[in-house]
């Protein structure tokens, strides 16, 4: 809380504030449903978000995350992946309590509190394949990149070209053809119509 502050410097138990901030949280959690305001935790991640400084590079084959988080060891540090793209990472730092009695602050500069930072990854990231390792306040997060896709293999299909003189030449041929096997049977024909008319010819100059 910003107002605690002063107190903090003023000598107030510290153990105080923290119960005071604890119970303060609580009541706002159980009241944001019926606020229009932006809630005490929504302000605090945005707060949290500011405060946490990182940098994001890209190589060849991944994604690297590195964040600043100093005062935290390794297992107080989450790293997760929510909606299937967006890694976020978090963790808080959290005053260590003193163990002599009658000990009080008398400045408090180091920082204290919630770290968060979200990320959006890209298409081809392979959220499969994410490794984090911390050292020295300092955590990086690879994202490997998922291998390009394969190019197509060209297919080669011949086909035949056929002549279309050829096509229509044989067409013709098989046509004159026809053609002149019904002149020469309509010849035969007439042939055949004459013979008859002689015959019948014949015929009547012998019966007269």
């Amino acid at each position: 809380m910003d107002f605690m502050m002063p107190l903090k410097n003023m000598g107030v138990d510290t153990n105080l504030l923290d119960a005071l901030h604890d119970l303060l949280d609580f009541s706002d959690e159980q009241n944001q449903a019926s606020h229009q305001a932006p809630s005490r935790q929504y302000v605090r991640e945005a707060k949290a978000m500011s405060a946490t400084p990182a940098d994001v590079k890209e190589t060849p084959n991944a994604f690297i995350f590195v964040i600043d988080v100093p005062g935290l060891k390794s297992d107080q540090i989450k790293v997760q992946l929510e909606d299937d793209n967006v890694l976020v990472v978090c963790g808080e730092r959290k005053r260590e309590k003193e163990r002599d009695q009658g000990v009080k602050y008398l400045r408090m500069e180091r920082r204290l509190g919630k770290y968060l930072k979200k990320f959006v990854l890209p298409e081809n990231a392979d959220t499969e394949k994410i490794n984090a390792e911390c050292q020295d306040g300092v955590l990086t997060v690879v994202v490997d990149k998922k291998p390009p896709p394969e190019p197509k293999k060209r297919k080669t299909v011949e086909v035949r070209v056929v002549s279309s003189q050829g096509v229509q030449g044989g067409q013709l041929g098989l046509e004159g053809q026809s053609g002149g096997q019904g002149v020469q049977g309509g010849f035969l024909g007439g042939e055949g119509g004459a013979r008859k008319q002689e015959g019948g010819q014949d015929g009547g100059n012998s019966h007269i």
